[in-house]
């Protein structure tokens, strides 16, 4: 009974606190093949027609383009090293995505601090992306970077939730200083700083613009492999990556074609992109415009698949990573029965995977007191991972 009722009250408040912003927008489904025809000729033929297509050519085409990509995922996601690194100084700002009263009120101190001359700089790493997309300010990527005292050659690339604001994830990042590890905390496509002034909210990174979803998936894993090149030539020789919600999809793409990271650590994770859009309760919007043009479920996750974590599983699990996924029993963005789903590969494949359980939902991990114990999870995970791995340092 007292099990019944808590979990009444935990969906009841996980399901407030993804209705409470109101400015999610029903944008109209676009196929956006030519995000994708740098990529793939066919992909290019289909921009070509796509206004004369019907729905059932353009997604027989857009699956056809995505079985490409996991065919070829290899040079998808490859990419030519920067040669544009370079630490940048400012003042850290909040970049809001919402228009909640307290997160603009926290916005304005944040300024006034700055103009007040009391706000402290911050360090971080700027390079363009090898990804070009249409939007300059996205192009130019942002890490805030936390290097730890006493340089232990190992770091860790921290990527938030969708939607995450600027300061969302640092104290992740402070954390693992205190371990002795150095962190990266990378802005994905179109959040924060990255953002197109158009836009308030970051949906361009998943939207009902097909194309631009994965060519923003694309550029996130593409950022993450440079940041990993940029930390090697700072001296770090283990290097691991933290991901939360879509942030755990990048990480996991990033780690199954790149065997640098070492320490995989998936906040909140889920088998199938098109599976989390369709019965997410944050992407209700995006479901909606889908939903309007007469796409189902199972045509969402096959336009989705070069995308998803279940096209890559044996090539992860072939890196023998040390692995954690932290997942909640109420979540209704990332239901648990598509967590299971990654669960039951991992098993399967025989992932060195540590699995952890928050008795709460999606959004109430970031609420008291939850937040505590998953980041709990999180640092001592990384804690463990990073000292079992230091006795492999050779000598310096």
């Amino acid at each position: 009974m007292l099990k019944q009722l808590y979990g009444k009250w935990m969906t009841a408040w996980e399901y407030a606190l993804t209705t409470q912003d109101t400015n999610r927008v029903v944008r109209p489904l676009e196929w956006g093949f030519d995000w994708l025809s740098d990529f793939s000729e066919q992909a290019g033929r289909a921009a070509e027609r796509e206004g004369a297509a019907t729905h059932a050519e353009n997604l027989a085409a857009m699956n056809a383009v995505n079985q490409e990509i996991v065919e070829r995922s290899e040079e998808f996601y490859g990419y030519k090293r920067p040669e544009d690194f370079r630490i940048e100084e400012r003042h850290p700002q909040l970049f809001p995505t919402n228009v909640r009263p307290e997160t603009l009120a926290h916005e304005a101190r944040m300024q006034a601090e700055i103009e007040e001359g009391k706000a402290h700089k911050a360090k971080f790493l700027r390079f363009t992306s090898p990804v070009r997309t249409r939007y300059p300010e996205n192009d130019l990527v942002n890490a805030r970077w936390y290097p730890a005292r006493g340089h232990k050659r190992q770091a860790i690339i921290v990527m938030p939730q969708w939607n995450a604001d600027a300061l969302s994830h640092n104290v992740l990042c402070e954390m693992s200083n205190g371990f002795g590890v150095s962190a990266l905390r990378l802005s994905k496509p179109y959040h924060d700083i990255r953002r197109p002034a158009e836009i308030v909210r970051s949906d361009y990174a998943v939207s009902a613009n097909i194309g631009r979803t994965i060519s923003s998936c694309r550029q996130a894993v593409v950022d993450i492999r440079a940041c990993v090149d940029w930390l090697e030539t700072q001296g770090y020789e283990q290097i691991g990556i933290l991901g939360t919600s879509l942030g755990s999809c990048y990480a996991f793409i990033a780690a199954a074609h790149d065997a640098r990271l070492r320490v995989c650590a998936f906040n909140h994770a889920s088998m199938r992109v098109g599976d989390v859009v369709w019965e997410g309760q944050s992407t209700r919007h995006v479901r909606a415009a889908f939903e309007r043009e007469g796409l189902r479920q199972e045509d969402v996750r096959a336009a989705m698949l070069g995308i998803s974590p279940a096209s890559y599983m044996e090539m992860f699990a072939a890196r023998r990573t040390r692995t954690l996924v932290v997942h909640a029993l109420y979540d209704l963005t990332f239901p648990q029965q598509y967590t299971q789903e990654i669960l039951g590969e991992f098993r399967r494949l025989k992932v060195d995977c540590t699995e952890r359980v928050l008795p709460c939902g999606h959004y109430t991990t970031g609420e008291f007191p939850y937040k505590y114990l998953d980041g709990w999870y999180l640092g001592s995970f990384v804690h463990k991972a990073f000292k079992q791995m230091r006795a492999e340092l050779p000598a310096k």
